[in-house]
């Protein structure tokens, strides 16, 4: 999930060879999660999915299209409920950018907002437009291995750089060591407290990879709450220009 989100030909470490030094232990969970990553993009992609929220009294569903460029360049087009139809969200690099058509107005997210929830749903603003990359601005520790479901998984800890505009404290991955698939991520606050867990299931061919077709995000907190996405569609690679993602067109896309 820029993606999204969710996630080389070096070869795979194997956690726990003594003759490794921390540099290529360093080095080789780099190369894990920039393998992930890669994966999970293209250099465009186009998605439909349904979001839906679960609270202990209600259950809201939305349908959304997305659209990405590279990792600096996403729009997001809400398609219902009615209510919120027309909605987008562009991001171009740094910038974000919401329009809200029972408004008629376009408004420029601060960094400030990139925690907070998108659209009443357990995922922030940052998680659907990823201001922050997951390769570039964060050190990377391999802990080890540990299976998730039937597959076995590299377990790497991320801490933000110092000079990262990152809203999280520690991130740790799963990354599957056979297909390089992202299938669990937790997210900490600054204060090492865990703040919500992302898990990746449901593997199908999309957009010709092998990725989860389903994601659920559930917060550590509040019992009850969960949010899960589901693809109904992904495409890769196929052309966009750049005047696509403009906040003029923001009000045009379907």
């Amino acid at each position: 999930m820029q993606n999204q989100t969710l996630l080389l030909l070096i070869p795979v470490f194997l956690f726990g060879v003594r003759t490794s030094s921390p540099a290529q232990q360093q080095e080789d969970a780099v190369a894990i999660v920039r393998k992930a990553d890669e994966r999970a993009r293209g250099k465009t992609s186009i998605a439909e999915m349904s979001i839906t929220t679960v609270r202990p009294k209600w259950t809201r569903s939305m349908d959304i299209k997305a659209w990405t460029k590279g990792n600096d360049m996403a729009l997001i087009l809400v398609k219902s409920p009615a209510k919120d139809k027309g909605t987008t969200f562009l991001k171009r690099k740094k910038e974000v950018w919401n329009w809200l058509p029972s408004l008629e107005r376009t408004i420029k997210l601060p960094p400030s907002m990139m925690s907070q929830s998108w659209m009443g749903t357990d995922f922030t603003n940052d998680d659907l437009v990823k201001e922050s990359s997951i390769v570039d601005d964060y050190v990377h520790k391999l802990l080890g291995s540990e299976k998730q479901g039937d597959r076995d998984c590299h377990k790497i800890e991320l801490t933000p750089k110092p000079e990262a505009a990152v809203v999280w404290g520690k991130v740790v991955v799963w990354i599957d060591k056979k297909d390089y698939i992202q299938l669990r991520t937790e997210f900490y606050d600054e204060n090492s407290a865990l703040s919500q867990t992302m898990i990746g299931a449901d593997l199908k061919m999309l957009g010709g990879k092998l990725l989860p077709s389903r994601i659920e995000m559930t917060p550590a907190d509040k019992q009850g709450h969960k949010t899960e996405i589901a693809y109904k569609s992904l495409e890769f690679d196929k052309p966009l220009a750049d005047s696509f993602f403009t906040t003029e067109n923001m009000t045009k896309v379907k």
